[in-house]
C-alpha cells in the first residue's frame, strides 16, 4: 500500500506470492486498525496510514471516555466533601482519642500510621497468633515493608502461638528481616503502638472495631505495660522448637493456677489464647494426672507435688 496505493487484491497476490483470501483478510485487519484510508471520492485510491495518527483515531472514544468518568469523579467529590468536616469534626488527629467503628478503618488507620512510623513499633497480639488469612497476610506486607525501613519491631504472642503453623511461617519470615518476637502464658490485651505516640486497642465487646489514643501519659503507660510484659517472655526466635518445654509447663502451671482459684473453662482459654476444646483437654489431663476430682483439690495437689513455679524437676508433667 505504501508503494502503490492500491488494494487491486489480483495485482498484490501476484506480488508477493500470497492467496487472495489471506490478502482480503489482511485489508480488513489494516483498515479497522485505522492503519489504511481510502479516498471518499475514489475508492480504489487507498493509502496509508501514519501509526500514530491510528493511535489517536482509536484512542479519541476511549480517552472522552476517560474524561467523562474523571468528570464524574469529581463531581461525586464535590457533593461528597461538604461532608468531611462534619465527620471529621470530632475525629480529629488532634482528639486524645478516637473511635474507628468498622475493619476497614482499622485497616486503613493501621496502613497509614505504618508508612509515617519513624522508629518503633510495639505490638501484643493475643489469641495464640490465629487471624484472618487476609489480615495475616496484609499485616506481614505492612511490617515487612516498616523492617526494610530500618523500623524496630517487637510482639508479644501467647505461647500458642508456637503450636499454629501460620504463626510460625509469619514468625520465621520476619525474624529473618530483623522483627523480634516474644511468647508469654498470659497477656494484657490487644495492643498496637507506633513510636510511643499513636496507639490502637480494641473496643470493648467488639473485635472489629479500635480505639486511637493519641493522649501522651496514656500512651506511655500502655508502652510501659508491654515492656514488663516483654522481659517476663520468652524469645520466639526459633519458631519450631525454641522453648516448647519450658512453654508447655508454664502454659500447665497456669492453667493449675486457674483451675484453684475457680476460673471457668472460657475465661481460661481467653486468658492463654487457646480454643475453648483444646483448654478443656488440657484440663482434663491435668486433673487426671493429679487424680483430682475438682479444680480445688488440682491446685492442692499440684502445690503438694511442687508443680507449681518449679523450674525443672521429676515432678513435672508429662507432655
Amino acid at each position: 500500500m505504501l508503494e502503490h496505493r492500491t488494494i487491486d487484491q489480483s495485482a498484490i497476490a501476484e506480488d508477493t506470492g500470497i492467496t487472495p483470501d489471506r490478502i482480503r483478510r489482511s485489508i480488513d485487519r489494516l483498515f479497522r486498525a485505522h492503519l489504511l484510508h481510502a479516498n471518499p471520492d475514489d475508492p480504489a485510491d487507498v493509502y496509508a496510514v501514519a501509526p500514530e495518527t491510528a493511535t489517536a483515531e482509536l484512542a479519541a472514544p476511549l480517552e472522552a471516555h476517560i474524561r467523562e468518568q474523571q468528570r464524574r469523579i469529581d463531581a461525586l467529590r464535590e457533593a461528597l466533601h461538604p461532608f468531611s468536616p462534619l465527620y471529621h469534626r470530632r475525629r480529629s488527629p488532634r482528639e486524645a482519642l478516637e473511635i474507628l467503628e468498622n475493619v476497614q478503618d482499622v485497616r486503613n488507620a493501621l496502613n497509614r500510621a505504618s508508612e509515617r512510623c519513624r522508629e518503633e513499633v510495639l505490638s501484643c497480639q493475643p489469641g495464640g497468633g490465629s487471624r484472618v488469612p487476609e489480615a495475616m497476610q496484609e499485616a506481614l506486607q505492612r511490617d515487612q515493608a516498616m523492617l526494610g525501613r530500618g523500623i524496630v519491631l517487637r510482639t508479644l504472642y501467647h505461647h500458642t502461638a508456637r503450636f499454629n503453623g501460620p504463626s510460625q511461617a509469619y514468625v520465621a519470615a520476619n525474624s529473618a528481616l530483623g522483627g523480634q518476637y516474644r511468647t508469654s502464658h498470659e497477656l494484657f490485651g490487644r495492643l498496637i503502638v507506633f513510636d510511643r505516640e499513636l496507639a490502637f486497642i480494641p473496643l470493648h465487646d467488639d473485635r472489629w472495631g479500635a480505639v486511637v489514643i493519641r493522649e501522651a501519659s496514656t500512651v506511655a503507660y500502655l508502652c510501659q505495660i508491654f515492656e514488663q510484659t516483654w522481659d517476663r517472655a520468652t524469645p520466639f526466635a526459633d519458631p519450631v522448637g525454641q522453648g516448647l518445654e519450658k512453654v508447655s509447663r508454664e502454659i500447665q502451671e497456669t492453667i493449675i493456677r486457674l483451675l484453684a482459684a475457680g476460673i471457668k473453662d472460657e475465661a481460661i482459654a481467653r486468658r492463654l489464647g487457646m480454643s475453648l476444646r483444646t483448654a478443656r483437654r488440657h484440663i482434663a489431663d491435668i486433673m487426671e494426672q493429679l487424680d483430682a476430682t475438682s479444680r480445688f483439690q488440682a491446685g492442692v495437689n499440684a502445690a503438694a507435688r511442687g508443680l507449681v513455679g518449679a523450674d525443672t524437676g521429676p515432678g513435672q508433667l508429662p507432655h
